[in-house]
């Protein structure tokens, strides 16, 4: 099974990029343990919550993901709701849709040390 947090996000600047199937998204979906597979309106994407141990615990959150998301040069959707509750939302809009930088970029984020800023209760 590919590691996909080894893999690179690549430029979305194709012509040829499409989104990718629904089929293609369920088997990668695999991949990233805790991520979601939405559909809003039409377009897939990618959902995972956490909940932090305060406001200014997300706010270190965001820049971690913000440190890998840019050296990857791909940029998620960040939600902090309430004063503890962040959301990150992923999906290609070249594309409308997902593509495998997706799914890189959220095994990236699985893979960040993370817990000293999570609570201990449960993430929804």
């Amino acid at each position: 099974m590919d590691d996909l947090s080894t893999k690179k996000c690549v430029p979305c600047n194709s012509e040829d990029l499409r989104p990718m199937t629904k089929e293609a998204a369920n088997e990668l979906i695999q991949k990233i343990p805790e991520w979601n597979l939405v559909n809003e309106d039409g377009m897939l994407k990618l959902h995972r919550s956490w909940k932090v141990k305060s406001f200014t615990k997300g706010m270190e959150f965001f820049q971690v993901v913000a440190n890998v998301a840019e050296a990857e040069g791909y940029h998620p959707d960040l939600h902090l709701v309430e004063w503890n509750n962040v959301k990150i939302d992923i999906w290609t809009h070249a594309v409308g849709g997902l593509t495998e930088n997706d799914f890189i970029l959220a095994a990236k984020i699985n893979g960040l040390k993370l817990h000293h800023l999570l609570s201990r209760k449960a993430v929804e």
